[in-house]
């Protein structure tokens, strides 16, 4: 199943939320992208019916072996290209924003390109 872009999204958020408290729930989705909880509940229930995430009982998200796997690749894109933005003279924040806009539109040829190219420049 493709993903899009909306579902890349919530996934990086489930893994960021994951690395900071461990325990996600659909709230804390939710919050952290500032949508409401009815866009969350069908988000995630597309996540689920795709293979993305599982929820436990008590509501807690947990990605799958190929939900984490897209989640890595999107955060390590986003932080990459946050990173090279900030090299060249772009505000933080901004450099941000726009890493998380390229992070989605970006081939893996080009990313890898880039990624090569700051590891030999690091």
């Amino acid at each position: 199943m493709h993903i899009q872009e909306s579902g890349e999204m919530y996934l990086e958020s489930i893994y960021v939320l994951s690395k900071k408290g461990g325990l996600v729930r659909s709230v804390d989705v939710g919050e952290y992208l500032g949508y409401s909880k009815p866009s969350v509940s069908r988000a995630v229930g597309l996540l689920k019916k795709g293979g993305y995430v599982l929820m436990d009982k008590d509501g807690r998200l947990t990605l799958t072996d190929t939900g984490l796997e897209t989640a890595k690749k999107i955060y390590d894109r986003h932080t990459l290209l946050s990173q090279v933005l900030i090299k060249l003279g772009v505000r933080e924040e901004i450099a941000t924003a726009d890493a998380c806009k390229l992070e989605h539109a970006i081939s893996d040829e080009s990313y890898e390109a880039i990624k090569n190219y700051m590891e030999q420049k690091m």
